[in-house]
């Protein structure tokens, strides 16, 4: 039991400090240096066919945009 209580202390210090540090700094959070970008990857899954969530995404988006398209370029 015993060591269970040392690793938490440990992990519950670790976060103070690390809590400190952010306040200390008042820097955003950042990610890593480039994630899946990095690796040739353009989306999470990588897949060739996008699954039907997505393909509803990018269909809403290209109608919004078209929308938007439409009232900028109106002629009346």
């Amino acid at each position: 039991m015993s060591t269970y209580l040392a690793a938490f202390v440990v992990l519950l210090l670790f976060f103070v400090l690390m809590s400190i540090g952010y306040i200390i700094k008042r820097k955003s959070v950042a990610g890593s240096c480039g994630g899946l970008g990095t690796l040739g990857i353009e989306k999470a899954c990588d897949c060739d066919e996008p699954c039907d969530n997505r393909k509803a995404k990018i269909a809403a988006a290209e109608e919004a945009a078209r929308q938007q398209r439409l009232t900028q370029n109106r002629i009346l």
